[in-house]
């Protein structure tokens, strides 16, 4: 069995090591020792001053108001030595009632603080003043317009969109997709949406163009393939048909159906673009009130967007826009970070120059603090007694006596000097009554 030394076994009436001093606490330790021993080094002048002066106050009469004054400032020095030590430890080691305060009642000290600053700090209408004459939205929007400022809000927002795709499930976000295509692309309806929109577009006579470039190109053909017509008038007819015939009418076929075609192309009002016109008319109506129309397109509907296409679609957009905003935000250069970047100058120039738009910012910033501050100050202040109610005393203590101790020497060193003013006051008078 393993046995530690008696130095390396945990003592248990140890007291755990202090945390190591930030920085400026070490300054401020620094100058609470140094006004310590300036304190200390008057007290014990004074009480060299007066061991001097009582043993030749008899030669010298007039040592007895030095030997007054002297006594007055060690009294003082010592009675605010102890009040000033009785804030944070017991005076010599000595457990005198009352002394000891901060690492008594640190709990109630730190309730206290707690509640002092939710009452006169965390109060809506005072951040509301403190923001309002701080002109947030300005200063904002200056540092904003610089090309310094819009670099770095571009940084921070290509950073959280890296940030959110390493987080995000591509599962999961797929499947989002797909809900979100199923609920609002194939779940309702497509047969009155799509008429309504067709109807809309063919009484505008947007489908026109269309329909010209359709005559269009079926003249091209015509123009260009002969032979097929006069193929397909031979191909359909009797074996017993001489060929000069097949010929004869293959021309007369090709002739008719070129007159054909060039009417329907030069004519906008020709039977067969108001047939058409007509067809697509019904069609977008039946569309929208045929009930068999309906289901119709509601069977398209499910043999195009199937499970597996659903399925694929939704994993295709996410891919898509993934890759394409991981580029976008990854290249300073990139159209979209451009983009970004000048509107965050653009906004910020706005803030500075127009007076309204700053108003509402101003405005927005104060009522979401104001709302924070009322819906949450007694949270954010407890943050104060949850925080001291953790230190040990003795952190606290020390704590405490690192912000405020070194003015509180001064203190000491007031006393010192106020005592021996009072010391001499009090034996002049004195032996000027009474006499010496």
């Amino acid at each position: 069995m393993v046995t530690l030394d008696r130095r390396q076994r945990p003592n248990p009436r140890r007291k755990p090591a202090r945390p190591e001093l930030s920085p400026a606490d070490a300054e401020r330790a620094a100058g609470l020792r140094s006004m310590k021993t300036i304190a200390l080094s008057l007290l014990v002048a004074m009480a060299v001053v007066f061991a001097v002066a009582f043993a030749l106050q008899a030669q010298y009469p007039w040592l007895q108001y030095i030997r007054a004054a002297a006594e007055g400032g060690m009294v003082g020095a010592l009675a605010d030595w102890f009040a000033v030590t009785a804030l944070f430890r017991h005076p010599m080691g000595i457990k005198i009632p009352h002394t000891a305060i901060i690492p008594r009642r640190k709990d109630q000290i730190g309730t206290a603080l707690s509640d002092f600053v939710e009452d006169n700090f965390l109060s809506a209408d005072v951040v509301r003043a403190k923001l309002d004459s701080a002109d947030i939205a300005r200063k904002a929007g200056a540092w904003l317009a610089t090309p310094a400022g819009a670099e770095r809000i571009a940084k921070e927002g290509a950073a959280v969109v890296r940030g959110a795709f390493t987080v995000l499930n591509d599962d999961d976000v797929q499947a989002v997709i797909e809900g979100l295509v199923r609920k609002h692309l194939l779940t309702p309806p497509w047969g009155p949406p799509l008429g309504r929109l067709a109807e809309r577009v063919f009484e505008a006579g947007h489908h026109h163009r269309l329909v010209d470039l359709l005559v269009d190109r079926a003249a091209e053909w015509v123009a260009g393939n002969y032979s097929t017509v006069s193929r397909l008038v031979t191909d359909r007819s009797p074996s017993w048909v001489p060929n000069f015939a097949n010929e004869l009418v293959g021309d007369k076929v090709y002739i008719e159906l070129s007159k054909f075609v060039a009417a329907v192309q030069s004519d906008q009002n020709h039977q067969v673009r108001k047939s058409i016109d007509k067809y697509l008319t019904d069609l977008a109506r039946d569309l929208q009130f045929d009930p068999a129309m309906i289901a119709r397109a509601e069977n398209i509907k499910g043999q195009i967007l199937g499970d597996p296409e659903v399925r694929d679609l939704a994993r295709r957009t996410w891919t898509t826009i993934k890759h394409a905003l991981l580029d976008a935000v990854n290249d300073p250069h990139s159209e979209l970070y451009q983009r970004f970047t000048t509107a965050v100058r653009d906004f910020g120039a706005r803030l500075v120059a127009e007076d309204e738009l700053a108003g509402k910012v101003n405005a927005w910033i104060g009522d979401a603090a104001g709302y924070i501050v009322s819906t949450y100050r007694s949270d954010i202040a407890g943050v104060i007694e949850d925080t001291i109610a953790r230190w040990d005393a003795e952190e606290t203590s020390q704590k405490i006596e690192l912000q405020v101790g070194r003015d509180l020497q001064y203190i000491r060193l007031n006393g010192t000097i106020v005592g021996a003013l009072a010391g001499l006051l009090i034996y002049a008078v004195a032996h000027a009554v009474f006499g010496g």
